[in-house]
């Protein structure tokens, strides 16, 4: 009884400090009425380039920046590169190998892997901008108008989605102004739709049980459930 006590004080806590109200339509619906769109971003090594290149690279940058009249967050994400399935995938193709060439020097790649990865931890970097939008009017919005919904349930409920909708081309304008400035200095950005973003903040909140527990299908998640572990 006590220990079921503390891990549900526990979730109460981690829900609490989660400011994700929803994820629906492509995008992250704040508890302060906000939007954020999440694009995931390619990287070049800079340090291969030529010296014009890297001059080039880095006006696009500045003039990218000065185009920009709201805020970014940009964030780099490392985490362990978890291989196992690619290692089991390769040990079962080495058993299925007809061809007594190719079955040895399958051995020997995963021989060569396996001592690689024990080396030490083989990490990833993955690139993301959140794409903010804040309406002004939501600021504006007086109590009596508040109280005014709370008697039109039904219409609340339309309005809000068809203000999401509104809101939603809004931020989508900012996500393809982003998107094509990237696209100036050579790099692709994806936006992640709702599976996606559901993944990312998974991981992000859960890094050590993501690694072994699968979520489970979008329509089935809520995000109480990504906070609580309980995916």
């Amino acid at each position: 009884m006590e220990n079921k006590l503390i891990k549900n004080k526990v979730r109460s806590s981690t829900q609490q400090f989660l400011n994700i109200a929803e994820i629906k339509g492509d995008t992250v619906i704040m508890r302060d009425g906000s939007l954020r769109s999440v694009l995931m971003v390619s990287s070049i090594n800079f340090s291969l380039k030529s010296e014009d290149e890297q001059n080039a690279i880095v006006a696009s940058y500045v003039s990218f920046l000065n185009n920009i009249d709201f805020p970014l967050q940009i964030v780099v994400q490392s985490r362990e590169l978890n291989i196992d399935n690619y290692l089991e995938k390769l040990k079962q193709r080495e058993k299925e190998q007809v061809n007594e060439l190719l079955k040895i020097q399958t051995s020997e790649y995963l021989k060569y892997i396996t001592e690689l990865v024990s080396m030490g931890k083989i990490m990833s970097k993955r690139f993301y901008i959140i794409v903010p939008y804040n309406p002004e009017s939501d600021k504006r919005r007086n109590f009596f108008s508040s109280l005014l919904d709370a008697f039109k349930p039904s219409m609340l409920i339309t309005m809000k989605e068809k203000r999401f909708q509104k809101l939603r081309s809004e931020l989508d304008r900012r996500v393809e102004r982003i998107a094509s400035g990237l696209s100036s200095m050579g790099l692709n950005a994806v936006q992640l739709d709702t599976q996606s973003l559901i993944e990312l903040y998974y991981n992000t909140y859960n890094p050590a049980t993501s690694a072994n527990q699968s979520l489970s299908p979008v329509n089935e998640l809520r995000i109480g459930d990504i906070a609580n572990n309980k995916i």
